[in-house]
């Protein structure tokens, strides 16, 4: 899906890459985390008036800031000829962190989300997904990226961010899910509305298992074929 536009930022991203000249890579991942958790910190307190708009806003932002960072160390790193395993290892264990944190900050958030716990579990089974992802190169196949991608999830969740600053600014907590059906609840983790906040954490959630069942499927076939 959004995976197929990794070409095109490469291309795009060639001039700013050579301009950074001899820069440390890890001096781009480290800073993205510092980034993101100032965005977690906007996020996870962001309430429903016009202050919370702006918050969600700002992190947004911050967050779209650590993402190009994030994106710009690898580059960099091949471009300096300096790629390795202790860099890869650094930047996938800075974006696991991230992508737990984020979620966790948006459970946090209790003008929107009145299910704490649907962050917590958003961010272990988006964990799961990660996990199998690496595991499969861990037993000598190549490392799968099948399923819903950390892009698709990024900009999905950008999306529902958005649509909560829209819903913050008008003082809305979103749809009644028991106006829709009475169990529906389940699919938002155990909130009882619809926002963008809870989507965000619903299709983390819910992408996470499909990952998971994804690249469990495609690394058994990998290993047995």
């Amino acid at each position: 899906m959004l995976e197929r536009m990794r070409e095109r930022w490469t291309k795009a991203s060639g001039p700013l890459v050579r301009s950074m000249g001899d820069l440390d890579p890890n001096v781009l991942t480290w800073a993205s985390l510092g980034f993101a958790l100032a965005a977690f910190y906007l996020l996870a307190g962001a309430g429903l008036d016009s202050r919370g708009a702006m918050a969600i806003i700002g992190g947004v932002v911050l967050g779209m800031v650590a993402g190009v960072l994030d994106a710009l160390d690898g580059a960099l790193a091949r471009h300096q000829g300096v790629d390795g395993s202790y860099g890869d290892f650094l930047d996938h264990t800075i974006d696991r962190v991230v992508d737990v944190g984020l979620l966790v900050a948006l459970g946090m958030n209790a003008a929107f989300v009145d299910e704490f716990s649907s962050g917590l579990l958003a961010g272990l089974l988006t964990l799961f997904g990660s996990y199998m992802g690496t595991q499969a190169q861990s037993v000598g196949l190549d490392r799968i990226y099948g399923g819903f991608s950390r892009t698709d999830r990024g900009v999905l969740t950008m999306v529902g961010l958005l649509a909560a600053a829209w819903q913050a600014q008008v003082g809305s907590t979103g749809i009644e899910i028991s106006e829709v059906h009475e169990q529906a609840h389940w699919l938002l983790l155990g909130n009882g509305y619809l926002n963008g906040m809870t989507f965000a954490l619903a299709i983390s959630a819910w992408g996470g298992i499909y990952t998971f069942v994804v690249r469990f499927i495609k690394t058994r076939n990998g290993l047995i074929n």
